[in-house]
């Protein structure tokens, strides 16, 4: 009887081990913290919130888009050698020998960041700012994959603020697409992407604060675009992108007189410029060889015309397209090739677009008298 009685209470307990296993195998164990809330969006049926995720969705888009395009321009800087106490004799003269070739097989250089640029052409043309190269020694150009190329200047035009550089690989390169600002209004989106203070790939986004910017002494031939997209040192040369992914700008300058004042030079203007340079190494312009300045109502008054708009010829040099042509100091230039002529930047514009040995006919007022005159275009001489 107790043997029965200790077999029965053997499988009781057993059984209630198994019983135990059993549960324990098959119950997921408490997590160790607490369980995400899955909440819906308060937000997604407002209005405008769709459009606030679309809004972001294409700086997203367009940041991964053009990042590969854009590049970090360095300038190396080649560290001096260390000074090294020369033996006499045979062992001074291997001792000599072999500074020698360390000195020219493990020069150690400094990489200083001089700013951004933006891929041209997949041939590996580089479009930039001019002084972000200006005083470069050597220069190395590395992008956003990290690979790093040495770069040679194909052409630079100072007079815009803008240089084409030129690095080789066997595989072509990513271009982006460019776009045209001919209808771009103020309040437009805008993107830059560039590399301030050495950080690659820094994305800032803003809007159009302003277009047709000029006399700001950044250049001789102005015509910026403003934005308050952060513009930040080291983003010179890189591109101002809009909303649909095209490059409408080259990122030039940021105002002395506080943030949130950026400049870009049109992409139009900075195509022409390239493509220049990338076929001639230079920039060719036309010239005139006369001083100019814009018609103001006292001026207009001082020379008893009607007109609110227009050029006066304030000097004329000797030996001149100007001085042949018959132009006066004090005529007033109307009209240029067909075009009105509102102010001395505009009349400048065209005539350094002028081909050279073109003529080109004026409609000036002199003494109160409507003329016409023809000039032949010179080349301008920097």
């Amino acid at each position: 009887m107790k043997k029965i009685t200790l077999a029965v209470f053997c499988l009781l307990v057993g059984g209630a081990a198994l019983i135990s296993f059993g549960n324990g195998r098959h119950e997921a164990p408490l997590p160790s913290s607490q369980p995400v809330s899955l909440q819906p969006n308060i937000y997604e049926n407002l209005e405008g919130y769709q459009d606030i995720v679309e809004l972001q969705n294409a700086f997203i888009r367009n940041a991964k888009r053009l990042k590969p395009t854009v590049v970090s321009i360095n300038d190396l800087v080649e560290m001096p050698s260390k000074n090294r106490k020369s033996r006499k004799g045979l062992d001074g003269w291997i001792s000599r020998f072999q500074n020698w070739l360390s000195d020219s097989f493990k020069k150690k250089y400094l990489v200083e960041n001089l700013g951004s640029g933006v891929i041209y052409d997949s041939r590996g043309y580089i479009l930039t700012n001019y002084h972000v190269v200006e005083n470069a020694n050597e220069i190395m150009v590395k992008l956003m994959d990290q690979r790093e190329f040495s770069a040679t200047v194909v052409g630079v035009d100072p007079l815009t603020d803008l240089a084409v550089l030129k690095i080789f690989s066997f595989s072509s390169f990513p271009v982006p697409t460019f776009g045209s600002t001919q209808n771009l209004g103020v309040g437009e989106w805008v993107m830059a992407i560039g590399n301030p203070y050495g950080l690659d790939g820094t994305v800032t986004v803003g809007v159009i604060s302003g277009t047709h910017r000029s006399d700001l002494g950044i250049a001789t031939f102005e015509n910026f675009l403003q934005t308050d997209a952060s513009i930040n040192p080291g983003n010179s040369g890189g591109p101002l992108i809009d909303l649909e992914g095209n490059v409408i700008g080259i990122n030039t300058a940021i105002a002395e007189i506080g943030s949130g004042v950026g400049f870009a030079i049109p992409m139009e203007m900075a195509a022409k410029i390239a493509d220049s340079l990338i076929d001639k190494g230079t920039v060719e312009r036309g010239w005139l060889g006369v001083g100019i300045q814009s018609l103001t109502p006292e001026l207009a008054v001082s020379f008893a015309v009607s007109r609110k708009k227009g050029v006066l010829v304030n000097s004329v040099d000797v030996g001149t397209p100007a001085q042949k042509a018959g132009l006066l100091q004090g005529d007033i230039i109307i009209s240029y090739d067909g075009h009105t002529v509102p102010d001395s930047k505009s009349l400048q514009k065209l005539v350094a677009e002028s081909r050279i040995g073109k003529s080109v006919r004026l409609k000036i007022i002199r003494e109160g008298i409507e003329k016409t005159v023809f000039v032949e275009v010179g080349k301008y001489l920097s």
